[in-house]
């Protein structure tokens, strides 16, 4: 019986040391991945096509409207919700590039270097949030804001460069919005 309590007390001190040993990453280098894939994504756009530089007809404008709303009710959540909520951000950007994009015209490379900072970031964020709790933690209105994005735009644009152009602009608004989500919980920590 005392071998098992010692045994669940050295796991539970083992548990918290590597949660907060894993969550030292999001103090030190999650501002640093989060700059590399805006400045990558930068590159997406700005090195092959200028961002509205098609003319577009009033009934062609697509409007997503963007989920304010989401990211308010995420900063004041807890911790392990906000993180939670920063993963799913991540996972649903990672999978916005799983669709076709023949049209796009920035580099192989730049895209690859992308995903793999921004599904760096998703698993090290998730390391920070016990298994349990983001496996039971999905935000089913991001996730179908992210569908309705896809749907919409790709919809009615096909897998276009003015289609892409409008997808990348929202999702360097949506990194833009998580790392501020971040940058808040760093400087409560």
């Amino acid at each position: 019986m005392l071998s098992r309590v010692l045994f669940a007390c050295v796991c539970l001190g083992l548990y918290s040391a590597c949660s907060s040993l894993s969550c030292r990453w999001m103090d030190q280098k999650f501002s640093q991945f989060s700059g590399a894939s805006l400045d990558l994504l930068d590159m997406m756009v700005s090195g092959h096509f200028c961002i509205y530089s098609h003319e577009l007809k009033d009934e062609e404008v697509i409007i997503i409207p963007f989920p304010h709303y989401l990211y308010r009710q995420a900063s004041r959540a807890p911790m392990e919700d906000k993180v939670a909520f920063m993963v799913q951000i991540l996972k649903e950007v990672s999978s916005l590039f799983e669709e076709d994009h023949v049209s796009s015209s920035w580099e192989e490379v730049t895209e690859e270097n992308f995903l793999s900072v921004i599904n760096q970031q998703a698993d090290e964020l998730h390391s920070c949030v016990r298994v349990i709790h983001i496996s039971m933690w999905t935000n089913t209105r991001l996730h179908m804001y992210f569908k309705r994005l896809s749907r919409t735009v790709f919809g009615q644009m096909g897998h276009s460069r003015e289609a892409w152009e409008l997808v990348l602009k929202e999702i360097k608004a949506h990194l833009i919005k998580a790392d501020h989500l971040v940058s808040s919980l760093v400087t409560r920590n």
